[in-house]
């Protein structure tokens, strides 16, 4: 066992099993004491490697994760502390493997329920070799204004409540974790505050004792008294009485051993800790305390004295000058994290997307305000939820029905196309479904599928402007633009797309107004005279059909129409339409597993 301190301001440290909050807490401690470095230098997670992010004041640092022990001590050899927060199922292989490395010094173990007869072994490894271990059971320990394990001491609130952010003259030792915080509290109200805490743990057989710690403590200039919390069970604190007789222990030590209402039961008493429980008379509260008293300890009569009893010995020590009492400090201030800030209302945060179309903070998502449920239960189709999540209202059901016509006729036009070849070639390839589909996406553009947008666009200019056909006609060529909507290599004047005319058909059927339409078609007739095969194409139909339906209706604005058309909306038809067909054709490809045997060689044209 160390005889001296464990822990210094420089004390660097490996956490193995990552746990946020705890490091996060640790790291909190560590800028709060004003330390230059983090504590943290390295998490031990087993099967993964990489960095973790985390906060060191208002800094944000990147932790090493190693995926071994053996990988992070020889990576940080100045680190000698071993906090080990694994399961008591693996926290006695992983403490033995950590106790066996040459740079570690100190083992905490948090975890309760470490086999008995591991945790012996674990204490016998580390009696043979100089080592410590805090521990099973435990929420470590602190050196005030220089380190801490974990958990220990709780929140920032409150460790700055006990004034642990710099160092008093007080060394604490307690098997109870929980109590522990009880006791820097109450150490803090009557003395200058703690120098070093540890709790060893509540089970049977501890890393290291109460009395380790005490002489341990007898040993460190700074530790001017000592503070014990024992408990009843076990014969622990009978080793700290046979240190005061035998006049090892210099210094005062104000102790209590809690359970004394074992006595009032009938029968045998476990209490929260493997080792609190009434055995014999001489694992009695009743019989430690008499034994600690005799034996020159400071003991109240009760746990309500145990204040007074501190208080008393401090106020001595500092009449005989031998304390004088530690200078209050003004800690460094930890930046609040902003969700906790945003949750007490003391900070604001903008939001980073806004979203108009949906919501699903309720019970159920709404579409443009409209419930799911809602559109289910009045039979909606998709041209309905399209009209919601693009045009965020809800359309007539002849709008709506004309998308669902749209996207049937656009769905899919045969493997010849380039957006089906790409999928079927990278579907044959052995790729997935969706790169095999994003394949097919990519090839979408003025000359394939996306010229929807671009045959509104110009055909909504050239009406609105008053050009005739052959004006807008001639003046594009002028400009070497080709008509978006104008032109197809399969269809002629005299074999017509028969989705055109469905579409046109509908239209003139239930559309209020053709006007674009209308237009279109007479820029075709323009068109046709010059070639059979400029025909007006299905983007073309669609482009100026859309038109109609927005001014049509009436629930657009001019400003709104011209919005949709420079967005992308209609070109999302197609897209929209064409994606269940490339889905069709990859899985079409998928079931006939024909392989794909290309050369780069081959259909190649060359030139001089």
């Amino acid at each position: 066992m160390a005889t001296g301190q464990l822990f210094s301001k420089t004390t660097q440290a490996l956490f193995y099993n990552y746990k946020q909050l705890p490091i996060q807490r640790m790291l909190d401690f560590d800028f709060l004491c004003g330390r230059e470095t983090p504590s943290v230098v390295g998490i031990i997670n087993p099967g993964s490697e990489g960095f973790q992010k985390l906060f060191f004041g208002q800094e944000e640092i990147a932790i090493p994760v190693h995926s071994t022990i053996e990988a992070a001590c020889a990576a940080h050899p100045t680190a000698d502390v071993f906090i080990n927060f694994a399961s008591f199922r693996s926290a006695a292989a992983s403490s033995m493997a950590g106790l066996k490395q040459p740079t570690i010094r100190v083992v905490a173990i948090i975890a309760e329920g470490v086999p008995e007869s591991d945790t012996k072994q674990l204490i016998g490894y580390a009696k043979e070799n100089n080592k410590v271990v805090i521990g099973p059971a435990t929420v470590g320990g602190i050196q005030a204004g220089a380190f801490k394990i974990g958990d220990t001491a709780g929140t920032i609130d409150n460790i700055i409540h006990c004034k642990l952010y710099r160092p008093g003259s007080v060394g604490f030792v307690s098997k109870s974790g929980g109590m522990s915080n009880e006791l820097y509290n109450t150490i803090a109200r009557v003395t200058d505050g703690i120098y070093e805490g540890i709790a060893i743990g509540g089970d049977v057989f501890p890393g290291s004792s109460l009395s380790d710690h005490v002489l341990r403590f007898n040993n460190i200039p700074q530790v001017k008294m000592i503070v014990v919390l024992g408990e009843l069970g076990g014969r622990d604190e009978y080793s700290l009485v046979e240190a005061l007789k035998q006049g090892k222990i210099s210094k005062p030590v104000v102790a209590w051993v809690s359970g004394t209402c074992a006595r009032l039961f009938k029968s045998e008493v476990q209490f929260g800790h493997a080792g609190a429980k009434s055995g014999d008379e001489m694992e009695s509260a009743q019989a430690k305390n008499q034994a600690l008293r005799e034996a020159g300890a400071v003991v109240p009569t009760s746990y309500e004295a145990f204040e007074g009893a501190i208080k008393e010995t401090f106020e001595k020590l500092i009449e005989e000058g031998k304390i004088t009492p530690v200078k209050e400090v003004i800690p460094s201030q930890i930046p609040e994290d902003l969700n906790t800030a945003i949750k007490s209302g003391k900070a604001r945060a903008p939001t980073h997307i806004i979203t108009t179309i949906s919501d699903d903070r309720g019970e159920e998502p709404t579409y443009a305000g409209v419930p799911m449920s809602s559109i289910v239960e009045q039979g909606l189709g998709v041209g309905d939820v399209i009209s919601l999540l693009w045009f965020k209202r809800s359309l007539p059901h002849y709008c709506t029905r004309f998308i669902e016509i749209c996207i049937m006729s656009c769905a899919d036009h045969g493997p010849r196309v380039s957006g089906a070849h790409n999928t079927i070639v990278t579907a044959r390839a052995g790729k997935d479904l969706v790169s095999s589909l994003v394949s097919g996406l990519l090839t979408i553009g003025p000359r394939f599928g996306g010229a929807i947008d671009g045959a509104a666009r110009y055909f909504k200019d050239a009406h609105d402007k008053g050009l005739r056909p052959y004006e807008f006609v001639e003046s594009m060529k002028k400009k070497g633009i080709r008509i978006p909507g104008i032109g197809h290599k399969k269809y002629r004047g005299d074999s017509r797309d028969k989705r055109v005319e469905l579409l046109q058909r509908f239209a003139r059927s239930n559309f209020p107004s053709v006007k674009y339409v209308e237009y279109a078609v007479e820029v075709e007739s323009y068109t046709l005279s010059k070639a059979n095969n400029l025909v007006l194409n299905i983007d073309g139909a669609i482009g100026s059909l859309f038109l109609d339906l927005l001014a049509g209706s009436g629930m657009f604005t001019k400003q709104e129409i011209d919005e949709i058309v420079g967005i992308g909306y209609l070109n999302g038809l197609f897209v929209l339409a064409r994606s269940i067909g490339l889905i069709g054709h990859t899985f079409d490809q998928k079931r006939l597993k024909q392989p794909l045997y290309l050369h780069p060689w081959e259909d190649v044209l060359y030139t001089k």
